[in-house]
C-alpha cells in the first residue's frame, strides 16, 4: 500500500528536474515581482493609511482586468503548449495572433469602464467606520488610476509574448524580463514616492509613474529578445506577417477559450465582491486585507507555479497523445503543491505578526492584518490543491468543467456567503473571511474526484 501510494505521488529525480525547469523560474520571475510589490506597498504604507488604501482598491479593480487577459489567453493557450507538443509553428503563430487581438479588445474595454466609471467604483470600498479619510483615500485612488491606465498597454504586449514563451517551454526569458522591470519599479517608486536626488516627491502619484515605466521596460525586454532569437522561437518568423487568423481557428479558439475567459471575469469580479464585503467592516479592514494579500503573495509563488508546471508539462503530453505520462505526471505535481503549500502555510502563520508592524497604518489595521494572515495560512493547502486541480482541468480543454467548478462556485456559493454575512450579521470579519475559505470544502472533493476520473485527458490539437 505505501509502495502503490509512493509511486503514484512521488516521483523520481529526473521527474523534479523536469518540474523545476519548468517552475523554478516562474517562481523566481513571481517570487520577485510579489517581493518587490510587497516593498513597493510598504513604501505606499509607510506614507498613510489613506494612501495605501487608495492604492489597494485600484489594484483590485486592475485584477479584474489582470484575470481577463489571463482567461482571454488561457484558452488558447491550451493549443499553443498543444501545437508546441505536435511541432506546428504555424498553430503557434494562429494563436499568437489570436492573442494579440483578444488582449487590444479587452484593454479598450478596460479603458473604457475604469475612465468612465473608476470614481464610482472606488467609491463602493469606501463605507463609514474607523481607519481613514474616505475623501482623502479617494482622491488618492483616483490620481493613482488615471496614472497606471497608460502602463496597461505595455501590460497587454508582454502577456501576449510572455505566454507564448512558457507554453512553448521558454520561462527563462519572461522571468529576465520582470526582473528588470521589478528592478525599475523599486528604483523609481524610492525616488518618487520619496522625493530623493532631486526627484520630486510625489507619494502615490510617484508610485505609479513607477509602475508604468516599469510595465514598459519589461515589454521592450521580452519583445526584443523573442525577435533577436528566432532560432529559440521559431514560430516568431513571420509572425506579424499578417494578423489574420483563419476563421474556423477562430472558432475553435473561441470555443474553447470563451468559458475561461468568462470564468475568469466572474472569479475576479466575485474576488472584488469579496473584498468589498469585508471592506463593509471600514477603512481598516481595507489596509489589514492588502497587507496579508501582498505578504502571502510573497509565500505562495511557489505552489502557484506549479498551476504553469501542469498547463505546460501536462499539456504538452496530451499534445503529443501521451495520455499515461500526462496522467503519472499531474498526479505528482499535485502531490508536491500541496506538500510546499503546507510548508509554506507553517511559515506564514509563523510570521504574521511580523510583518504589519513594518507599515505606518493605526494599530487595529496592524491586528487585523496578522489575524488575516493566519487565517490565510490555514487554508493555504486547500488553496494549492484547487488550484492544480484547476490547472489540471483546462490542460485538456475542459474549459466549460472549469468554468462551472471555478467561477459558478464562486458566485453561487462563495460570495452569497459573504454578502449574507456581512450585511445581514455582525460576524467579525475574519470569521466571515474563513466562512467563505470554508464554503470551498465542497470543492475540494469535487475536483479530487473529476481529476481522479480522467475526464481532462483530451488531445484537442488532432
Amino acid at each position: 500500500m505505501t509502495g502503490s501510494f509512493a509511486k503514484k505521488f512521488i516521483g523520481d529525480r529526473a521527474f523534479y528536474k523536469r518540474v523545476l525547469a519548468i517552475a523554478v523560474p516562474i517562481m523566481i520571475q513571481m517570487g520577485i515581482t510579489n517581493f518587490v510589490s510587497l516593498l513597493d506597498n510598504i513604501m505606499v504604507g509607510r506614507v498613510g493609511t489613506e494612501q495605501m488604501s487608495g492604492v489597494a482598491i485600484v489594484n483590485q479593480l486592475l485584477f479584474v482586468f489582470y484575470l481577463c487577459i489571463f482567461g482571454g489567453f488561457a484558452g488558447v493557450g491550451i493549443f499553443t503548449a498543444q501545437y508546441y507538443g505536435a511541432e506546428d509553428e504555424e498553430g503557434v503563430r494562429h494563436t499568437f495572433r489570436y492573442k494579440l487581438w483578444m488582449g487590444f479588445i479587452l484593454l479598450l474595454t478596460a479603458c473604457g469602464i475604469l475612465g468612465f466609471f473608476g470614481k464610482d467604483l472606488i467609491g463602493l470600498y469606501l463605507n463609514e467606520g474607523e481607519g481613514g479619510d474616505l475623501a482623502a483615500t479617494m482622491d488618492y485612488a483616483w490620481g493613482y488610476l488615471r496614472i497606471v491606465l497608460a502602463g496597461l498597454l505595455a501590460f497587454t504586449v508582454v502577456q501576449v509574448y510572455s505566454n507564448t514563451l512558457r507554453e512553448c517551454g521558454e520561462t527563462v526569458v519572461p522571468m529576465r524580463a520582470s526582473l528588470s522591470a521589478v528592478s525599475v519599479n523599486l528604483v523609481f517608486n524610492y525616488l518618487l514616492i520619496y522625493g530623493k536626488l532631486g526627484f520630486p516627491a510625489l507619494g502615490v502619484n510617484g508610485a505609479a509613474i513607477a509602475t508604468v515605466l516599469s510595465r514598459f521596460v519589461e515589454m521592450a525586454v521580452v519583445v526584443i529578445w523573442a525577435h533577436t532569437h528566432p532560432d529559440k522561437c521559431p514560430y516568431i518568423r513571420g509572425v506579424y506577417r499578417t494578423v489574420r487568423v483563419p476563421l474556423h481557428l477562430v472558432r475553435r479558439y473561441f470555443v474553447t477559450g470563451s468559458p475561461l475567459l468568462v470564468n475568469e471575469t466572474l472569479w475576479s469580479v466575485g474576488i472584488a465582491v469579496l473584498a468589498q464585503c469585508y471592506s463593509l467592516r471600514g477603512l481598516n479592514v481595507v489596509a489589514a486585507q492588502n497587507i496579508s494579500n501582498t505578504v502571502s503573495n510573497v509565500f505562495s509563488v511557489v505552489f502557484f507555479a506549479m498551476g504553469d508546471a501542469i498547463a505546460i508539462l501536462v499539456g504538452q503530453h496530451l499534445g503529443a497523445g501521451r495520455f499515461k505520462e500526462a496522467r503519472d505526471e499531474d498526479n505528482k505535481i499535485i502531490a508536491l503543491s500541496v506538500f510546499i503549500a503546507t510548508l509554506v502555510a507553517a511559515l506564514i502563520f509563523a510570521t504574521s505578526s511580523l510583518f504589519p508592524m513594518i507599515y505606518n497604518t493605526t494599530p487595529e489595521a496592524k491586528r487585523l492584518a496578522a489575524q488575516f494572515l493566519m487565517a490565510q495560512a490555514v487554508f493555504t493547502p486547500q488553496i494549492a490543491l484547487l488550484h492544480t486541480t484547476y490547472f489540471t482541468l483546462r490542460s485538456g480543454g475542459k474549459t466549460i468543467v472549469t468554468f462551472l467548478f471555478d467561477s459558478v462556485y464562486m458566485c453561487v456559493v462563495s460570495v452569497p456567503v459573504a454578502w449574507i454575512l456581512s450585511r445581514y450579521t455582525q460576524m467579525y470579519v475574519i470569521w466571515i473571511f474563513a466562512s467563505v475559505q470554508m464554503a470551498d470544502w465542497v470543492k475540494c472533493v469535487i475536483g479530487t474526484i473529476l481529476v481522479k476520473k480522467g475526464v481532462w485527458m483530451h488531445n484537442i490539437v488532432r
